[in-house]
């Protein structure tokens, strides 16, 4: 747990770090957020994380007076103070504090921000891929602008507890037609018998465009490994070869169960441990 938090210009010590009870990012969930992994002491991908950052901005109208470059230095410096090596940065920014209302509050009120960081064990994720995850399926409850990474996350939150119970570590989430959209808290991909990748389109408006997924289609092109990118049913994952999941926390995370289905042989694949172990290879990786 991060023990320094920086919060509205102030870094703070965890316990003391507080926002406003009336802040629209607590009572409305009027704000978006974004997940930096941090390697070594640098952050990763970090131009594309607040890139999207600021889309998300954009598409909720929230204006904010920092540049990218003045986010860069506080994560930067949230990194320097919790002393993470490896691990995960979090950015929140909502539209502020303001008298309980649906309508937007005057210009003048200012975004809060909030960033925090903490430490993950690499080796851990790495046991963890060796053995894969399962997941399971069930209907996407989300609403429909998946794009913006925002922090109404109850669907996600209702969707990974479900997989909890069911001793599942993700669940894929399924579409009125049958067809995967992708995990609660991740992209979604499977390998057929051709040694293809497949994955969900961003732009049918259905996932978030995931900072992982783009690298990782980086990567399928330098490697010059066949990948589509189209809708999938819940059918043809189960007959996949492979199957994986990609996000900061986790990069590329065999799966080798979906609801009762074995995928393959039941233990993760030669492709999936491949493009986890390339992935940082093209990964854009950040000065100290």
């Amino acid at each position: 747990m991060s023990r320094i938090v920086y919060v509205n210009g102030r870094y703070e010590k965890h316990a003391r770090a507080s926002i406003h009870v009336e802040d629209r990012g607590f009572q409305l969930a009027d704000s978006i957020y974004e997940v930096c992994e941090v390697l070594e002491g640098r952050l990763v991908d970090e131009a594309r994380h607040l890139g999207r950052l600021a889309r998300s901005l954009d598409e909720i109208n929230i204006n904010i007076r920092h540049s990218q470059k003045s986010l860069g230095h506080i994560m930067r410096e949230i990194i320097r103070r919790n002393r993470v090596s490896n691990g995960l940065v979090y950015l929140q920014i909502t539209r502020g504090a303001a008298s309980r209302d649906f309508i937007f509050p005057c210009p003048d009120i200012r975004p809060t921000i909030v960033c925090s960081a903490h430490s993950i064990s690499r080796s851990k994720n790495d046991a963890l891929a060796r053995r894969g995850i399962s997941v399971i399926t069930m209907a996407d409850q989300r609403w429909k602008r998946v794009d913006i990474k925002t922090t109404q996350l109850l669907p996600a939150v209702l969707a990974r507890q479900a997989a909890r119970e069911a001793g599942a570590y993700e669940a894929w989430l399924v579409d009125g037609a049958g067809m995967i959209t992708e995990g609660a808290a991740s992209n979604a991909w499977i390998i057929d018998g051709d040694a293809t990748l497949i994955t969900r389109p961003c732009e049918d408006g259905a996932i978030l465009r995931g900072v992982t997924r783009s690298v990782l289609i980086e990567l399928a092109a330098r490697e010059n490994i066949s990948l589509v990118e189209r809708a999938f049913s819940v059918g043809e994952a189960k007959a996949a070869v492979e199957a994986f999941i990609t996000g900061a926390s986790r990069l590329v995370m065999p799966v080798v169960q979906i609801d009762d289905a074995l995928i393959g042989e039941g233990t993760p694949g030669d492709f999936s441990l491949k493009l986890r172990r390339l992935f940082h290879s093209v990964s854009e990786i950040s000065s100290p």
